[in-house]
Formats: C-alpha cells, structure tokens, sequence
C-alpha cells in the first residue's frame, strides 16, 4: 500500500507546536509499528519561515507539493483578520478539488474559510476565536463545543492540543482504531478524549468541578461487560445521580450514558480488529447485550456495519 502523503503548508509566523501536532502524527517512524504516511512542509515562498517561537524555519518545497498531497494540514494561521494571498488560496481549492482531505488546526479555520469551501458546513475553532469565526463568515455553521468536526473532505480542531485530536482521529478513520492506538501509546496520549472543549474554557470559580472523575472512569472502563448505568456510577463514586451527572457534564461535557456507550463501541472496535470472535459474542463482552443492539450502536455511531469494519480493519 503507497504511503498517504501529507503535506502541511508553513505561514508565517508559524506556530511550532501546532506544525508539530501534525509532525509527531503523520511524520515519526515508531519501533514496530508499519509506516503509512509520508510527511512533507510546503510554504507559499520557499526558504527561512520566521516562527511564534522565536526561530526561523527552513522549507524547502512551495505550493507546488499541494499539487500530489492525499491530505493538506493548515497548522494554525495567524494573522486571521488578513485576507491570504490569491495563490494560496488557489493552490488549496485546486487541491480539494482532485480529492484531497484539507485539514485545519485551531485558528487555521480561518485560512479554511477564506476557500469558500466551508460555507454552508460545519466547521470549528479555539473556543475563545469561535465567535470571530462565526461573525467573519456568517455562511459557516460554527461548532463551539467540540474537540474538531471530520466533513471527510474538510476537517477542522479546536485550539492547540485539539490538533493532535484531529490527527489521531484521522488516523483511526484511515486505518483503524489499533492502529491509532498505537501511535497514541507512543506519544503517551488517550487515543481518544471524550467531550468538547468548553469543559476546557475557564468557567467562574462557584461552578468549576470539585473533584475528578477519573476513578470512577477507570473502575467502568475495566467493567464494561457488566450492567452499568448512572445509578451503578453513582454508588461507586459515592455521590447522587444528579451530582454524578453534573460532574459528567462539568468535566467530559457528554452524559454518563453517552460515554458508556461510546467506551463500549470503542472496545468493541478493537475486539473486532484484533480478533475473529463472533459478533454476538463480542456484544456480550462489551456490554451491548446482543448482536443486533451492537450493529444499530455500531451504524449509528460509525455509519457502518460491524462486519464491514472488520473488513476493513480485522487482521
């Protein structure tokens, strides 16, 4: 299978750490694991690209390397109350328009939008420049509360570590949730963080969340098999449900139900990666009771069907 070629596109001044989200995902050979990308930087002038950090970088390709990218990244774009250049924004309309996915980290939505691409879908930004965004280009459909939005063609993250997010996320859609999880275990991160990012905006100090939930989260996740519901979390945690809920809400922004079912669907990915367990047995092991209620889970949430994914995915 040829490596997907990803290519990021370096405006000045380029934030270093948001370029290295996608570096450290498409662009680093890990021991043991199968290589399946290949990572380039393009600038729209070749040569010394001043950074937020203090040092400049040296590109060696212009926008002609867009020109054979299965995936454009657009890591962060600083000057978003500026129009880019005519040749930029050429370049990535040309792009989508032979297949390749464009891709947005944080303020880099901006740049997306200033395509005409994202009028009419959804997109999403930094919580604290989603209303910029909104009021710059009213044709676009913001979402404030999310960690990024995947169109398949356009995909867009919320600020900073969100990039690393979308990457990740991107590497499960490519390539399957054990791989993914491998190049997360690598870089030491969760595959997968639940909620949106307003639960990281900082709210006033009567309504921050007392305590953490990651006990509690833990003691599920080794359990998904079992009957669980909110009252079960709630005895556990040795709080009410209401309280629970409230934490739930406060710290992953989603439902104590909706993360059961997303841990559960999760696993029951892997087990149908790793392994030839029959479906209905791998509902049981998950929690999800039956093989009928795992494949209306599974359609619902990945818009496939198990045995579909497995082969797509399965060993």
């Amino acid at each position: 299978m040829p490596a997907h070629r990803v290519v990021a596109l370096v405006l000045p001044p380029q934030s270093s750490f948001e370029l290295a989200c996608a570096a450290e995902v498409f662009g680093v050979g890990r021991p043991g694991l199968p290589s399946r990308y290949a990572f380039g930087v393009c600038a729209e002038r070749p040569g010394s690209v001043p950074t937020l950090a203090g040092y400049d970088m040296t590109v060696g390709e212009g926008l002609e390397a867009l020109e054979t990218a299965d995936t454009v990244v657009i890591p962060g774009w600083q000057r978003p109350e500026e129009a880019a250049s005519p040749q930029v924004i050429a370049a990535l309309r040309r792009a989508h328009e032979r297949g390749a996915r464009l891709v947005a980290i944080c303020s880099g939505a901006f740049l997306l939008a200033q395509t005409g691409l994202l009028d009419g879908r959804r997109a999403t930004t930094h919580w604290r420049m989603a209303a910029d965004l909104a009021a710059r280009f009213p044709e676009v459909e913001v979402d404030l509360d999310v960690l990024y939005v995947d169109l398949g063609d356009l995909a867009t993250s919320a600020g900073t570590a969100a990039g690393v997010d979308l990457c990740l996320h991107l590497v499960r859609a490519d390539h399957g949730a054990s791989y993914a999880a491998q190049v997360a275990r690598h870089m030491v991160m969760p595959p997968h963080r639940e909620g949106g990012q307003l639960q990281y905006a900082v709210p006033p100090a009567s309504e921050r969340p007392s305590e953490s939930l990651a006990p509690v989260l833990d003691w599920a996740a080794e359990r998904l098999h079992e009957r669980l519901d909110l009252d079960a979390l709630a005895v556990r945690a040795g709080v009410s449900a209401r309280t629970l809920a409230r934490r739930f809400a406060e710290q992953l922004g989603v439902s104590p139900g909706r993360w059961l079912l997303a841990q559960r669907v999760a696993a029951a990915r892997a087990l149908l990666e790793e392994t030839d367990l029959p479906v209905e047995t791998i509902a049981t092991r998950v929690g999800l009771s039956s093989a009928a209620n795992l494949r209306r889970r599974f359609h619902r949430a990945l818009r496939t069907t198990p045995a579909a994914y497995r082969r797509s995915f399965g060993r």
